[in-house]
């Protein structure tokens, strides 16, 4: 082998090192099995494959950037400074090393456990897969001072790999153009994609990643939108992120890092004034949203240590009830960060890690270290056990208003809420409730409505902002407990307090439906937020919709059509006036509800065959849970610099 086959721990990183499991035939005819879906998280899904290998040669300690580069087609290109991977011979399949990786379904030198300790793209189906569902990709890789070069079409080599110069740099770039004929959607979201590079920078500190967009142009600077992410501190700047908008109780995040068992784990956690429990964990950088045994360690630990430490300071003495585990992570943010090198994914969405070991190595260190924190921050340690007993005292005043919405969901269809109009059809997957903004929206919406499956709950004024409410003012709360009493769902055990149970649900489509005006898009945003920290599950098992109501009626003698943008205003309003501009045509702003009477409600934003429903979706739920508390929380700075960045976006009515 020569010297420059060798890398900086002695090892080989060769053909021989790559090693084939099956090959590519189905992912073409079943490409959602193999990234989920055809549409907008598929499209960027294969972005995540490309740069989880070059985070791959991160994590084993041949690369420290990465850059991503939308071009101006909606193509990308992912370029690392990574050792480059190898191009030589491969004896089983005849071919080089590259053009396996690249066309081989899980070929690669992830699965051979002397090139990578632990791998991020473990969860995914790897490059070939993006080659597999591209119309053309090019991939290029610098390595031992030469250049090679391989293109392929919808995953087929057009060449054999070839030489094609001499170079100093080391690294792989590969460009690929999504196939049309695969994907419903073509456009790349500059957002997307920022935000989990975001997430990538803070759970791998010390790597640099970048994203250019090359479609848009700043023209005062004449340069691409371009981002770029880097952390020092990792997961304790990465709490710093989640919690800028919350007020919080101790100096400097609590972090946590080291190896159990074999098992490297990396913690950080602090406590802030918010009532909600935001707990992010990952495994090999998979955010795994079901959770799992490296959650179950977490919470065990905290639980365990911080009551160990309670009961001996004394500080429980005078609370006349018991402490649960609940009450010790309200308003704690907390990121958990674990390498396994073979993870065992579960559950429904497969991202709940199932690894026993997990457990106990989690528990035992983060134990460890919490418990010489607040022997050594005795005045940080007095702030969280304060901030348990009051999130005690609220759970036990949060039961009494629970046990009252229960009460009314055991009656069953007599303790229905006056003012819902029910639909007669008693099968929740064909049944849809709408929650209307008002009254006077809510008479017409019954009125227009279809009386077998859609039901109508009005909505008075604002509902509560759950983000700044104590729980027993939530369960208080009148507006919220006819929502939970109309949909049928209970929330809250003796055992956990917060848990859904939805076994009741009396709806599988809960649409929100509010003016298109300022006031209908914060009704709608308080109504999210409601589900978003109390009823999380709704959200992601698809029952929650969003309305689309026309923004504009566009009339000319006895034709009239109806416009939900700007554009289409315009285009129709050329259109019925013979290009005459607004001559002869009338152009309604719709900025209620109730200006439309039943039969323009139905037509336009209740009829199954003609509405647009908007399923509310959490693409990424650090980003989801950031929006949140900026929005709805105490903190104005942060929601300030949100509305001055976006305002040119904004639809602000006259």
């Amino acid at each position: 082998m020569s010297e420059e086959e060798l890398d900086k721990t002695g090892k080989g990183y060769s053909a021989d090192n790559i090693q084939v499991l099956e090959g590519l035939e189905a992912v073409r005819k079943r490409p959602a099995m193999y990234i989920g879906d055809v549409g907008v998280k598929g499209l960027h899904h294969l972005v995540y494959e490309v740069v989880d290998n070059s985070i791959d040669e991160a994590l084993a300690g041949h690369c420290d950037n990465i850059e991503v580069s939308i071009l101006k087609d909606n193509s990308v290109r992912v370029l690392d400074n990574g050792r480059g991977i190898p191009v030589d011979w491969h004896e089983k399949e005849k071919k080089s090393a590259l053009e396996v990786v690249m066309t081989v379904l899980h070929a690669g030198g992830k699965f051979d456990k002397g090139s990578y300790k632990v791998s991020g793209g473990l969860h995914g189906v790897g490059v070939s897969c993006v080659n597999a569902l591209s119309a053309h990709l090019t991939v290029e890789v610098f390595r031992q001072q030469k250049h090679y070069r391989q293109e392929y079409k919808i995953g087929k080599p057009l060449y054999p790999v070839k030489e094609i110069g001499t170079t100093d740099y080391t690294g792989t770039m590969v460009t690929f153009k999504p196939d049309s004929d695969i994907f419903i959607v073509s456009e790349y979201s500059f957002e997307t994609l920022s935000n989990r590079l975001r997430e990538l920078a803070f759970l791998n500190k010390g790597i640099r990643l970048s994203i250019t967009d090359e479609r848009n142009v700043n023209p005062e600077t004449n340069e691409f939108e371009r981002r770029e992410f880097y952390s020092d501190k990792g997961l304790g700047d990465f709490i710093d992120y989640l919690d800028e908008s919350r007020e919080k109780l101790m100096a400097e995040p609590i972090q946590i890092e080291g190896e159990k068992n074999g098992v490297p784990v990396e913690v950080a956690m602090q406590y802030n004034s918010s009532f909600a429990e935001n707990i992010h964990s990952y495994v090999n950088n998979i955010n795994t949203i079901e959770g799992g045994t490296h959650l179950s360690g977490f919470r065990r630990a905290l639980t365990r240590t911080l009551k160990s430490y309670a009961d001996k300071s004394g500080m429980l003495s005078k609370l006349k009830f018991d402490i649960s585990g609940d009450d010790f992570r309200e308003g704690l943010t907390a990121v958990i960060s674990i390498k396994v090198a073979e993870p065992q994914f579960e559950g429904q969405t497969k991202t709940k890690l199932g690894n026993n070991e997990v457990m106990g190595a989690v528990e035992s260190m983060v134990g460890e270290a919490l418990s010489h924190f607040l022997e050594e921050h005795p005045q940080e340690a007095k702030i969280i056990v304060n901030k348990v007993i009051l999130a005690a005292t609220a759970r036990h005043a949060a039961r009494k208003a629970r046990e009252l919405v229960q009460r009314k969901n055991v009656l069953g269809g007599s303790g229905l809420p006056g003012k819902l109009s029910d639909c007669s059809n008693r099968d929740p997957e064909k049944s849809e409730i709408y929650l209307v903004e008002g009254d006077s929206a809510g008479g017409t919406a019954k009125q227009g409505r279809d009386r077998f499956f859609q039901a109508i709950l009005p909505l008075r004024g604002k509902i509560l902002n759950v983000e700044k409410a104590m729980p027993h003012k939530i369960f208080e709360n009148e507006e919220i407990r006819t929502m939970f009493t109309a949909m049928g769902v209970s929330i809250g055990t003796e055992e956990d307090p917060k848990a859904l149970n939805l076994s009741k649900l009396r709806y599988h489509k809960i649409i929100i439906m509010t003016d298109a005006d300022v006031d209908g898009s914060h009704i709608a945003t308080l109504i999210l937020t409601f589900f978003y920290r109390y009823m999380k599950e709704m959200i992601e098992k698809g029952y929650v919709y969003i309305a689309t109501p026309p923004l504009y009626l566009i009339k000319k003698g006895s034709k009239s059509e109806y416009a939900w943008t700007e554009e289409q205003r315009d285009e129709i309003t050329m259109r019925l006036s013979g290009g005459a501009g607004e001559k002869g045509v009338h152009v309604q702003r719709y900025k209620g509800l109730g200006e439309m009477n039943a039969e323009q409600l139905w037509a336009t934003t209740m009829n199954p065959e003609t509405r647009t429903l908007r399923k509310v979706d959490i693409e990424n739920d650090v980003t989801a849970d950031k929006v949140f508390s900026m929005l709805m929380g105490d903190e104005v700075p942060p929601r300030r610099a949100f509305i001055e960045e976006n305002a040119h976006y904004a639809n602000i009515d006259a």
